[in-house]
């Protein structure tokens, strides 16, 4: 019976083993059966999501093609209608041509006794009786220096404001010429007077030291002097109580027939003059394989109608006409010779040509220079004026050797004459030993018309290398946007430079209209925002805010043309004008240049009626495209609602995304087209007083917006 029991366990058990590997067959049969379904499932969806990308890829393809059709068949009356608002360019600079001839007539016919700078006769006999004068008072100096400073400012606007087509190179040379002419006999002129005041020192004794102290302003130049009369070591150091400009001499000098003069000019007439006429940088444009040929037919073309402008006959009204249909026609075929920008390859993008810069019409636009073969600056003490510029004006600091006093005997007065001129102290002398002078401390009360964003940097002039230098100058203590203190071991002339490109790149920026023929143009800086507002055919800082507090007060108001703005916010230490070697220096958001320039004209032509603003996704853009916001704006407050277009300078177009998306797409806005020109694609969500009001904005206004943004060329600065 034992045997029996054991073999139904053993049978029992097999069934067991059985049942469990047919239920894990059965799973993995069951397991293999999902995955295969799964597979199946998730290769039909794929299939199924093919089938829908070429579908959508081919629905986007035809229309496309449907869209490029309608685009082609409506182009040459698009660009038509844009070369008719162009035209508005061609009459700003001949409205600005005649403007300037006009000035020199009124000028002419005023015989208000002032000369004419640009006419060699007038400007050099104007120098020979001033050089003749033997008035030396130091008032009728500053006053006259008033004179002088407005013959060099012509001059200056002049070569910054004249299209290449009306001025000559001998001309150029010539205006050069004269301004430095100017600046060195206004320089003369102070020392002279310097001199006499000296001889006379002893008549403006101070009561409480017995030494003389005088101090002479105005808006272009602070006059001090002290002449160490009394030789006490306990007066070696002095402050000028009307301007806080001071200075502790080493003992030798407080014992010695020393006087110091701090001479602090407003303006700048030490560093090189290419620094003082800094225009607007060309941009380099580059040309493609189709427009070669004709770019060289529009050079000569251009050289005809300079030779042809060159005659001397003056041109009828009906002939100015005439000649403003033809500038206009040459305008749309050069227009026209450049085509296809994107197909470029990189052995292309190295070759040059010439576009037509519109805010000079006649002119083309100049290749932007940049000699790679340039040599660096190796001296770590020389200052890189591409980097670094004097703000604030210059400090004349020099130790004079005080000339003999009049002296009181009985009745008489007696002064011994020295015909030596002013003569000036050296420290340290000439046959010093090795062993250290101890140096002169200077403190320079900071001008409340300009701004520090950073600490200055000091420097002084070297004379004989012409440039700025650092070395000779130590212990500088500086006291925000109120004063600077710092040694240095002989005396020199001072400059407090700043980074020229502080407040690049931008971060933001925004043109908005203000109404008819008006704009505020937005620049947002690290440091600065400055608001610049455009009214007619001049333009004005409306504001200008660093650290939420108004700096820019004794600006504000005042109505300029584009080249004075410039030139007044650069003085104030805000500088928001890229410059000729700017892109070696800030991180550049590079854009083609052609495209850069077109797209700053077709926004000025609509600036009346379009506000335009900063967009981030301009960055992820390319070189080809720029991306900004756009907007409708008939009113006067804050813009609301954005909408983003694309431009190539052949083609614009509205983007789906917006400011807040994940990712950049070129994804054209649902039912919306492209066309060939910003004006007619921004046309078609426009209402039609907007499509009035651009038609009938006033050209010296669409011509001063499209300077202010060439100047700032927010595109590939921000």
């Amino acid at each position: 019976m034992g045997p029996k029991k054991n073999k139904k366990k053993k049978s029992s058990g097999k069934e067991k083993v059985n049942k469990a590997e047919k239920l894990r067959l059965q799973k993995e049969e069951e397991e293999r059966r999902l995955k295969e379904e799964e597979e199946a499932r998730l290769q039909a969806e794929q299939e199924e999501a093919a089938r829908l990308e070429k579908e959508r890829i081919e629905r986007e393809r035809e229309l496309m093609e449907k869209l490029e059709a309608k685009d082609q068949e409506r182009r040459e009356y698009e660009l038509a209608e844009l070369y008719s608002l162009e035209e508005k360019f061609v009459s700003a600079q001949l409205w600005k041509t005649k403007y300037r001839a006009y000035a020199k007539w009124e000028h002419y016919i005023a015989c208000d006794g002032s000369p004419d700078p640009t006419i060699p006769q007038e400007i050099n006999t104007f120098m020979s009786l001033w050089r003749e004068d033997q008035n030396k008072d130091i008032q009728l100096v500053v006053e006259k220096g008033q004179q002088v400073l407005n013959l060099i400012e012509k001059l200056q606007f002049f070569l910054l404001d004249t299209p290449p087509s009306e001025i000559t190179e001998k001309e150029i040379v010539q205006y050069q010429e004269t301004i430095l002419e100017l600046q060195n006999l206004l320089h003369q002129k102070y020392n002279e007077a310097t001199e006499h005041l000296l001889k006379t020192a002893s008549m403006y004794e101070d009561s409480d030291t017995g030494n003389m102290q005088a101090v002479i302003k105005d808006k272009n130049v602070t006059f001090c002097i002290w002449a160490n009369l009394k030789k006490k070591v306990r007066f070696k150091n002095h402050v000028f109580c009307d301007t806080h400009h001071g200075f502790d001499l080493p003992k030798s000098l407080a014992v010695s027939n020393v006087a110091v003069r701090i001479l602090h000019t407003h303006y700048d007439h030490v560093s090189p003059l290419w620094l003082q006429c800094q225009s607007v940088p060309k941009l380099e444009v580059l040309e493609s394989k189709e427009s070669t040929q004709h770019s060289k037919d529009n050079v000569e073309e251009l050289e005809e109608e300079k030779k042809a402008a060159e005659e001397p006959n003056m041109p009828t009204e009906e002939e100015t006409h005439s000649d403003e249909r033809k500038s206009a026609i040459s305008f749309k075929e050069k227009y026209n010779s450049v085509t296809d920008i994107n197909e470029k390859t990189e052995e292309e993008t190295e070759k040059k040509s010439e576009i037509l810069d519109i805010s000079q019409v006649l002119s083309p636009l100049m290749q932007e220079k940049t000699n790679e073969k340039e040599d660096e600056i190796t001296d770590e003490n020389i200052v890189d004026l591409r980097q670094f510029v004097p703000v604030g004006g210059v400090y004349h600091i020099d130790a004079l050797q005080l000339p003999p006093q009049v002296k009181q005997v009985k009745n008489w007065n007696i002064v011994e004459l020295l015909d030596i001129g002013l003569e000036a102290y050296r420290y340290p002398p000439e046959e010093s030993d090795d062993a250290p002078y101890p140096p002169i401390q200077i403190t320079l009360r900071l001008s409340d018309s300009v701004i520090y964003c950073e600490e200055p940097v000091i420097a002084r002039w070297d004379p004989a290398g012409q440039q700025w230098r650092t070395d000779g100058i130590s212990n500088i203590t500086y006291e925000t946007q109120k004063s600077i203190t710092f040694e240095m071991g002989a005396f020199y002339t001072i400059a407090l430079l700043q980074n020229v490109h502080l407040n690049m790149p931008y971060q933001a920026w925004e043109l908005r209209p203000m109404g008819i023929n008006e704009a505020l143009l937005t620049v947002t800086t690290v440091f600065a925002e400055v608001q610049i507002q455009i009214k007619g055919k001049q333009c004005m800082v409306a504001a200008g805010t660093v650290e939420e507090k108004d700096v820019l007060s004794h600006l504000t108001g005042k109505w300029m043309c584009p080249v004075t703005l410039r030139k007044v916010l650069k003085e104030a230490g805000v500088n928001i004008f890229p410059g000729e070697y700017s892109y070696k220096y800030v991180s550049v958001n590079k854009k083609a240049p052609l495209i850069e320039v077109r797209a700053y004209q077709q926004m000025a032509l609509v600036a009346s009626t379009f506000a335009f603003g900063w967009s981030k996704w301009n960055l992820e853009s390319g070189q080809d495209q720029v991306v900004f916001k756009v907007s409708e704006h008939l009113k006067t407050d804050f813009v609301k609602d954005w909408s983003l277009y694309m431009f190539n300078g052949q083609r614009a177009l509205k983007l789906k995304i917006t400011e807040t998306s994940e990712a950049f797409s070129k994804e054209l806005e649902e039912d919306s087209e492209f066309h060939s020109t910003l004006y007619h694609m921004l046309k078609d969500f426009a209402s039609k007083e907007a499509i009035d009001r651009v038609s009938t904005a006033n050209f010296l206004f669409i011509d001063v917006v499209y300077q202010l943004l060439l100047a700032t060329r927010v595109l590939t600065y921000s």
